[in-house]
């Protein structure tokens, strides 16, 4: 079908570079894959096929992803040249008249863009279940579970070999929970490690940040270096690397104090596979030469994430608010869902006092997360304490946010560890390391400190090198390919 599912987004542009394949043929092979397995899948959006034939024909910039078929996720992104839902009825087809610095800098590696991943209504939630979509997405290990959220079209659409990589975005784990669900690797840098603008300075209080879901460490590398950097009039700055992405995956760390926590930070219980896993990757990590420690951080995680609820239910107003006042009308019934709908029922509850008394929450966060490094390099955890969830149990249609989120099985007893590291800012990882005995994909979270992100990524191509997981694929791919 044009090419082989494990081959990533590096090998694929060697191949366009020495002429054993073009990108029309990519494409062509992209396209034959979204109209195979999207309909199970629910994953890919807004195809633009001849927005992506016309870049091939006016030439691809010679970057080093020249000619590779790519998708971004349909939340944030701006591009002219893409229209987006942004998983709600509300923004139902909306369009740009300018084109995002992070789109720029993906667009000048040479990517064939040809359409958008599906995200929930303002990407809260670690699922993909948006009604503007016209049902869940789904997930190719298994189509009764979630691919995650809210970076889950990008999750489902890798993992399915429709792309070898595609853009997504995490300000709660949202590129990392897809990650752990979908078997692949995904990668949170360093707080405004990549441009916000034009259209914001920060998300979320500057806990959202760009990022990409990959099947190999060496193309997240690669394409982070490419969309490094502040854009002009940035609020911040991530403090400067000291090498590349790319220098960093080709020599191993330094041995490292690893810190290993299986439970949750909280030290509740996690799904014993979950926490098998966790095991045998410290282990791995002792067999490397690595000086484990079992340790958790110790921080007022609870009062984070209900500083965390009280900042996305701001921003989740505020989006709602700027689009019905630029539509100069009132809200309707059926525009947006019952998360968004809690959401902006919750924010009308919170004085300014109230939200600036939750950033500072988030900030006093992080300077205990500052400290949790003193004593350690890295802290391993599992990515989500159980495996991916079934479609449906973290529904959208429910209008309870706060329990939504915090409650009692909720998002935070789900995903108890990824958003530590959006509100502390430090780098975090997914490594897809550990499958369940029945077939489900089990990442295990890895996160340095501020900073960091070099020896972070270092130690993630180590144990890729040790614990290759490229040829693992779901038994519907193997169905398609057969």
């Amino acid at each position: 079908m044009g090419y082989n599912v494990q081959d990533d987004a590096t090998s694929l542009a060697k191949q366009v570079a020495s002429g054993a394949v073009s990108p029309n043929e990519l494409l062509d092979a992209a396209l034959a894959r979204v109209s195979a397995l999207n309909p199970s899948l629910n994953a890919v959006v807004l195809i633009q096929e001849e927005t992506a034939r016309a870049a091939i024909k006016a030439g691809l910039p010679d970057g080093p992803f020249k000619g590779v078929p790519f998708l971004i996720k349909d939340l944030g992104a701006e591009a002219i040249d893409f229209p987006t839902h942004s998983g709600s009825h509300l923004l139902r087809d909306t369009r740009y008249s300018y084109d995002s610095a992070i789109y720029q800098r993906m667009r000048a590696t040479g990517v064939v863009t040809f359409g958008r991943t599906t995200s929930p209504e303002g990407g809260i939630g670690p699922v993909t279940e948006a009604a503007v979509y016209g049902g869940p997405t789904r997930n190719p290990w298994d189509l009764s579970r979630t691919s995650g959220g809210s970076s889950g079209g990008s999750g489902a659409a890798v993992a399915a070999g429709i792309v070898p990589m595609a853009h997504g975005s995490d300000g709660g784990g949202s590129v990392r929970i897809p990650a752990s669900s979908c078997g692949l690797f995904g990668f949170k840098a360093t707080r405004a490690r990549f441009p916000d603008g034009p259209m914001s300075g920060e998300g979320w209080g500057g806990m959202a940040i760009d990022g990409f879901l990959t099947r190999s460490v060496r193309d997240n590398a690669t394409m982070m270096d490419a969309c490094v950097g502040p854009d002009a009039g940035a609020p911040y700055v991530a403090p400067a690397m000291e090498t590349t992405y790319a220098e960093a995956i080709t020599r191993p760390p330094r041995r490292l104090r690893v810190a290993i926590c299986d439970t949750t930070f909280t030290g509740a219980q996690i799904d014993s596979a979950c926490q098998n896993a966790v095991h045998e990757t410290a282990k791995l990590l002792e067999g490397l030469g690595h000086h484990v420690t079992p340790a958790c951080p110790r921080a007022d995680h609870e009062g984070m994430m209900h500083a965390w609820t009280t900042i996305v239910a701001c921003g989740t107003a505020l989006w709602i608010q700027s689009v019905t006042t630029a539509k100069g009308r009132d809200l309707r019934q059926g525009d947006i869902q019952g998360v968004a709908r809690g959401a902006l029922a919750y924010a009308e509850g919170i004085s300014g006092a109230a939200y600036l008394a939750a950033v500072n929450k988030i900030h006093a966060y992080g300077r205990e997360m500052a400290a949790a490094f003193h004593d350690y390099d890295i802290i391993l955890s599992a990515t989500l304490a159980e495996p991916p969830a079934l479609v449906g149990r973290f529904t959208h249609e429910r209008d309870d946010y706060a329990n939504y989120r915090v409650g009692p099985g909720g998002v935070f007893e789900y995903s108890p560890f990824c958003a530590t590291f959006n509100a502390s800012g430090q780098p975090a990882a997914s490594m897809p390391l550990h499958w369940t005995e029945d077939g489900l994909p089990i990442g295990l979270h890895l996160a340095a400190a501020y900073g960091e992100d070099a020896t972070l990524i270092a130690l993630c191509a180590e144990l890729e090198q040790a614990a290759p997981w490229a040829h693992q694929r779901p038994s519907m791919l193997s169905e398609y390919l057969a």
